[in-house]
């Protein structure tokens, strides 16, 4: 598609959409900067229609899904400038290095201070509590969370004997299959929407596991599985999966469960922080 293309073909269907897709159409003309950053869910509260109304809205225009349907629109919006796709809405290629380092910063900061604004300490207490009584900690991500997932896997590894994480697939599915009721699960999925992640929590649910979501929205269906949510405050584009913004806020709520569980387990902690770091000690220079 060329980068006019979906605002044209969204007023050549205007008699095509039902009424309800009329008012995701509207809702879109008029605000496509916020939508390109909304869930699914998030697009259909804001128009007061259901997540099956915004999906037949992408379908009617023809396109695979809603994941498809921002892509296009990311294309419509950049008036021929592609720079921003796949970088971000701020950097462009003219940009010096300086102003590159400057606007990464700026970015950076902005998705902790959004991070921060939105994280409720009830609900650190909270997961506090599941972690302290879980049997064992399973860690879950998959694509780029998988390495965030890796990342508090090897944080926790230092102070608790009962953290896994499973860096396949299938063996995720096959780890939460096998999941009981004393057991929690630690997920974390930016978009809320990746289906490997929620068929995982959907199975540890299933088996009465406790869960813990780490997501950007919480109206997602990823997030509707879990006993907390946390949210972490990164707008990430279709074309921009993996941005750095959204792993950096995601390990800093990360790095709050695992400094409050050290401070309140302080003893058991302290003794098994100093116990993991003598055993490496050799290794080092």
């Amino acid at each position: 598609m060329t980068n006019f293309d979906l605002f044209a073909k969204i007023k050549d269907y205007r008699g095509k959409f039902t009424k309800a897709e009329q008012k995701v159409a509207d809702y879109l003309m008029q605000k496509p900067q916020e939508v390109l950053y909304m869930s699914i869910t998030d697009l259909a509260e804001k128009c007061g229609v259901g997540d099956t109304t915004v999906f037949r809205f992408c379908k009617t225009l023809h396109m695979a899904g809603y994941q498809d349907f921002k892509m296009h629109l990311a294309q419509a919006m950049t008036s021929g400038d592609s720079a921003e796709l796949t970088l971000s809405d701020e950097i462009r290629l003219t940009d010096s290095t300086s102003e590159v380092c400057r606007k990464l910063l700026s970015t950076h900061l902005s998705a902790l201070n959004q991070t921060m604004e939105m994280l409720r300490p009830d609900d650190v207490h909270k997961a506090i509590s599941l972690i302290e009584s879980a049997r064992i900690i399973h860690f879950f991500g998959m694509g780029s969370s998988a390495a965030t997932a890796q990342e508090a896997k090897y944080k926790f590894n230092r102070v608790l004997p009962n953290v896994s994480f499973e860096p396949d697939a299938h063996m995720q599915s096959m780890t939460a299959s096998l999941m009981g009721e004393r057991d929690l699960a630690v997920a974390f999925s930016y978009s809320g929407a990746t289906k490997g992640t929620i068929e995982v929590v959907k199975r540890a649910r299933e088996n009465h596991a406790k869960i813990i979501c780490i997501t950007r929205f919480a109206e997602s269906p990823f997030a509707a599985y879990g006993d907390v949510v946390l949210l972490c405050g990164a707008n990430e584009g279709p074309f921009q999966g993996g941005a750095l913004s959204a792993k950096i806020s995601q390990l800093f709520l990360v790095d709050v469960l695992y400094t409050e569980y050290f401070k309140y387990n302080y003893e058991q902690s302290d003794r098994n922080k100093k116990a993991t770091s003598a055993s490496i000690a050799d290794k080092l220079l």
